[in-house]
């Protein structure tokens, strides 16, 4: 699934140099945001600006009470809101999780004036079919607004 907004949206066709990202054993849930954007910044830059730098209060909510996602504590250049960064090229980085029943990339990449997030997912276990859509739709309603979010604590760090 992958969103054009033009300012920001999504979808569910994830194309597949996007999909050869993920270091998931399988892609059972996928979707993609994309921002257009005069903001110029990297991957990681964005991620941050995206998730922070530690999760807040309602990210520890959903991704370690509800997913079950172990996270890193504290602040760290391995980590992005307690998520591994567990690869990057130039226009690109992976952040990962797992619970015991499933496992998540969260992919950020710039280009051609545009930043996506895509979000994968594996279900190891059936409870993440269970778990996973009811928060997808919530997931997808909030994206776009972090998105543009992002895009303003970027411009305002560099003013």
């Amino acid at each position: 699934m992958s969103i054009d907004i033009s300012s920001a949206g999504w979808t569910h066709e994830i194309p597949e140099s996007v999909r050869a990202l993920s270091s998931l054993p399988g892609i059972d849930y996928a979707d993609r945001f994309t921002l257009a954007t005069d903001v110029d910044a990297t991957p990681e830059q964005w991620a941050r600006a995206v998730f922070g730098d530690v999760p807040s209060i309602a990210e520890l909510l959903i991704w370690r009470g509800l997913l079950g996602l172990r996270l890193s504590r504290g602040r760290s250049p391995a980590t992005v809101a307690g998520w591994r960064i567990g690869g990057r090229g130039e226009d690109w980085i992976r952040l990962e999780a797992a619970s015991w029943f499933l496992s998540a990339n969260m992919l950020v990449q710039t280009a051609d004036g545009r930043v996506s997030w895509t979000t994968c997912l594996h279900y190891a276990r059936r409870v993440g079919r269970g778990v996973w859509p009811p928060l997808s739709a919530v997931h997808r309603r909030l994206v776009p607004g972090v998105l543009r979010a992002a895009a303003g604590r970027i411009r305002a760090a560099r003013r």
